[in-house]
């Protein structure tokens, strides 16, 4: 390991280890037996994730990440209250330990969890190797995983005024709409007609549930037996419908297979993973809801997909991004667009 890397080891970036140990040893007595150290396991324009020890323990440790401006995007209590809302039912989440809302110990609020010993799956190669049957089985369990969150009684587990679940697809469908306008620098094919169809089309509601916003097989952490032990990355959760989290976890398989898709998570395309007519059957058997306007959620999820993708084009051409990936994003957005438009009309 490199000088370099030891530094970042012992102290990661947005994360003062002896502040936090202080802390600890305040809040919650006998936690640590000796001096931290921390590694970044996660981060970028989401929340930053950090493996912190005391060298016989783990914890992971959350933040907004490093200059942030709207607290509101990054709300650390919102996550440690549906996580811990959720530890003990069918949904498998880490235990949480701890709450900070104050920045006044490492600079901004944070929360610290259980450390879940599993595997991510974001790519292809990575679920392959396991061979169709297991990869078959990850991805039922996914679904079942899926199933479960979405039959959380709210009220039940203290989140009955967790968002507001009435007029929840209108409201998404008009969010998505000024972010496009805000982002909007080019003419786009199918833009307009998908936004106005979108907008006319607004089926009721489903039964209101827990929505996760970003459900897919790698925000999950899988064990060595092919289970979901962990469900993780909740700062989109709200009340809301729940078809809008099957539709986006098929919105991203879907651009994983177009030509243009290098970059987005590929496991979905692995052999012996579900297809979205299997996923869309198996969820409709094990939730017991209505599928029958997914075709509707589904524009909206690739509408929103475009919408955040030419978002980050728009920055990418303004020379406001920095890293890798980031040209790719635009050549994504039409197709998307088609996508949606296509969805709107077809039913699997």
């Amino acid at each position: 390991m490199s000088d370099a890397t030891e530094a970042c080891a012992a102290e990661p970036p947005g994360l003062d280890l002896a502040a936090l140990r202080a802390h600890l040893e305040s809040a919650l007595p006998g936690t640590t037996t000796g001096e931290l150290t921390g590694s970044v396991i996660a981060g970028g324009k989401s929340n930053l994730t950090y493996d912190v020890t005391d060298g016989s323990r783990h914890w992971v440790v959350r933040r907004p990440p490093l200059g942030h401006v709207l607290a509101t995007a990054h709300d650390m209590s919102r996550e440690h209250r549906v996580l811990t809302a959720l530890h003990g039912s069918q949904v498998p989440v880490p235990r949480t330990y701890l709450l900070c809302e104050s920045p006044d110990v490492i600079g901004a609020p944070f929360y610290m969890m259980e450390r879940v010993e599993g595997m991510t799956f974001r790519w292809r190669s990575q679920l392959e190797p396991l061979g169709a049957g297991r990869v078959e089985a990850i991805s039922r369990r996914l679904v079942s995983t899926l199933a479960s969150l979405h039959a959380v009684d709210p009220t039940g587990v203290g989140l009955g005024d967790f968002g507001r679940p009435d007029g929840y697809l209108e409201r998404q469908v008009r969010r998505w709409g000024r972010q496009l306008d805000a982002s909007r620098s080019r003419d786009l094919a199918g833009v307009d007609e998908l936004r106005h169809l979108l907008e006319s089309a607004v089926p009721p509601s489903g039964e209101a549930a827990l929505v996760h916003g970003d459900f897919r097989l790698d925000n999950t952490l899988v064990d060595d037996q092919d289970n979901i032990v962990a469900l993780l990355d909740w700062e989109m959760a709200t009340l809301g419908d729940p078809l809008a989290d099957l539709a986006l976890m098929l919105a991203y398989d879907r651009l994983a297979r177009h030509p243009e898709g290098d970059g987005i998570a590929d496991a979905s395309t692995a052999t012996g993973y579900l297809s979205a007519s299997e996923v869309v059957d198996l969820y409709a058997a094990l939730s017991g809801r209505d599928v029958s306007r997914i075709g509707f959620h589904l524009g909206l999820a690739f509408f929103k997909l475009a919408v955040i993708l030419e978002g980050i084009h728009f920055r990418f051409v303004s020379g406001r991004t920095v890293g890798d990936g980031f040209n790719r994003a635009g050549a994504l957005v039409e197709p998307a667009l088609a996508a949606g438009l296509e969805s709107l009309k077809e039913q699997y």
